[in-house]
């Protein structure tokens, strides 16, 4: 795993590394290769979202398996139940993240310049980026899952995107190594599911490699998101933070699309649509007189414009 043999090199010995336990076959791999890596400065995070009658053995397993290993296991207990209009995925990713970065705060991850190791696998990227098409994604979407992140002040990072799903229940299989099989991954009303069990499989059978070709498009794609980053930077220099509308305007139409999308996401964690940047931009061209408005719903709140600049603000 590159990533822990490049963290151990630059930080030291005293980082705390934290996985990100499931008790699934991944992050069974995943703790194992911590622990082998890391025989001192292991912990493993358990989520339980009280999703499904199964969670309370989940727990059990783990336990049971991180008493084996010698390594202290951290259980948060959350309520992933969704809200309307938000999908049951994302409630359950979120209540997770949120609990994942409570533990590493008060388990001395941060402190010690550590990270929360997360489980993700090559196909899971593959799965990412088809999701991602499949919703007309821009760039950023297309991009996937970085390999390291920061997330409410915690650091994470994903060190087996290289790695195929198969090669990584195989080796556990070869090993005599348990792990959870979750019931949940094999019910198709979740769309991701349906990917990794249907497309995968034709995928594989027509493009044995898919996995190793689509994950270097996914960093070609990266590499390019992160360009128009650094040209969203140089453009909203000139035009000045919050955006003044005289100088959007000279812009052609896909730098002012990026600025504008590059700062309401850096400066409010909002991402536009299509049809309301679309909205935007027209409203900005017809911006020639001190009494014209602009008011464009994204997200959960409005871009407006307010006096010569545009403003955003949440309406929760």
């Amino acid at each position: 795993m590159d990533v822990l043999a490049k963290a151990k090199t630059e930080i030291g010995s005293q980082a705390i590394w934290a996985v990100a336990y499931s008790g699934g076959a991944d992050s069974t791999a995943l703790l194992l290769e911590t622990q082998k890596q890391y025989p001192n400065h292991t912990i493993a995070f358990h989520v339980h979202h009280g999703l499904q009658a199964a969670a309370d053995d989940f727990v059990r397993h783990c336990q049971a398996f991180c008493e084996i290993l010698k390594v202290p296991l951290h259980v948060a207990y959350v309520n992933a139940n969704h809200a309307a209009g938000e999908s049951p995925e994302d409630a359950a990713r979120g209540a997770r993240y949120k609990a994942l970065i409570a533990l590493a705060k008060s388990n001395g991850v941060v402190e010690s310049c550590g990270s929360v190791l997360l489980a993700q696998h090559a196909d899971d990227q593959v799965e990412t980026l088809l999701l991602a098409l499949s919703r007309g994604a821009g760039l950023g979407g297309l991009s996937a899952m970085p390999t390291q992140f920061e997330r409410g002040g915690v650091q994470f990072e994903r060190p087996m995107l290289s790695q195929k799903a198969a090669d990584i229940r195989a080796q556990l299989q070869a090993d005599g190594v348990l792990f959870i099989e979750d019931p949940t991954n094999i019910d198709k009303a979740f769309t991701r599911n349906k990917i990794r069990l249907d497309v995968l499989p034709a995928l594989q059978a027509a493009f044995p490699e898919y996995a190793a070709t689509l994950t270097r498009s996914i960093s070609h794609i990266a590499e390019a998101n992160d360009l128009l980053a650094d040209l969203a930077g140089i453009d909203l220099q000139a035009i000045g933070i919050p955006p003044k509308i005289k100088n959007l305007q000279p812009l052609a139409s896909n730098r002012q699309t990026n600025a504008i999308r590059f700062w309401l996401k850096s400066n409010y964690g909002v991402v536009p649509s299509t049809a309301q940047l679309d909205e935007l931009l027209k409203q900005i061209a017809a911006c020639q007189t001190r009494g014209h408005q602009i008011r464009i719903k994204v997200a959960t709140g409005f871009v407006s414009r307010h006096e010569d600049v545009l403003s955003y603000n949440h309406t929760l």
